[in-house]
């Protein structure tokens, strides 16, 4: 898609700005609720222009998020459904806003429901986009002082894991985060489950 290409390279035009904190918080606001372009891009870049500031900015993109996450499970709550089916406004999301399906959306429904906690916990990492995890949860009713502690650790852990990895390491690791980012995601999705499951079987 030439045009979502196109939108990538705006994204990362911001980084020259100075105003590439605030598109930061921006951006990781509305990729919450309907924009296809996620904020690691122009994190990345941020934190390769100024590796002191790397917390910083993954502070700003988690804030962000997580304010977007509230708004897209808002959306949800109050405007996703009706006594008939759908509004006009989630048809609209569904046949225009990239990855975003009513497949993905009755499949991630259905594992809240039978997950809970985790499955919340690992929107944040996993390469289903995030927004059909944030609108979804407002659509099925989950409890929203959940939905936003799940969110909180696992969007700032996203976020923060990626500045400390450009921070480390710096411009060498960001082909490397380019090129395997959704399989460490999942991979780290897993281990952290795993975890969350083997705590609940002990307890």
């Amino acid at each position: 898609m030439h045009w979502l290409r196109r939108l990538y390279d705006w994204v990362l035009s911001w980084a020259e700005s100075p105003y590439g904190a605030a598109a930061l918080f921006v951006l990781a606001f509305v990729e919450s609720v309907f924009f296809p372009v996620p904020p690691d891009a122009l994190l990345i870049a941020l934190v390769l222009g100024s590796r002191r500031r790397a917390f910083f900015f993954a502070a700003i993109c988690a804030l962000g998020s997580l304010l977007g996450g509230a708004a897209g499970y808002a959306l949800g709550h109050y405007a996703w459904l009706t006594g008939d089916g759908f509004t006009s406004l989630a048809h609209f999301f569904f046949e225009t806003i990239p990855g975003f399906h009513q497949t993905q959306y009755y499949e991630v429904g259905q594992r809240f429901e039978e997950w809970g906690f985790e499955i919340i916990f690992a929107a944040g990492f996993t390469p289903i986009p995030y927004k059909v995890f944030t609108i979804s949860a407002g659509a099925f009713d989950v409890h929203f002082a959940l939905f936003l502690f799940a969110s909180l650790i696992s969007r700032s852990a996203r976020f923060f894991i990626v500045a400390a990895l450009i921070w480390w390491f710096g411009a060498p690791v960001k082909a490397f985060i380019d090129r395997y980012f959704n399989l460490l995601a999942i991979l780290f999705t897993i281990l952290l489950v795993g975890g969350f499951i083997v705590v609940r079987m002990l307890l």
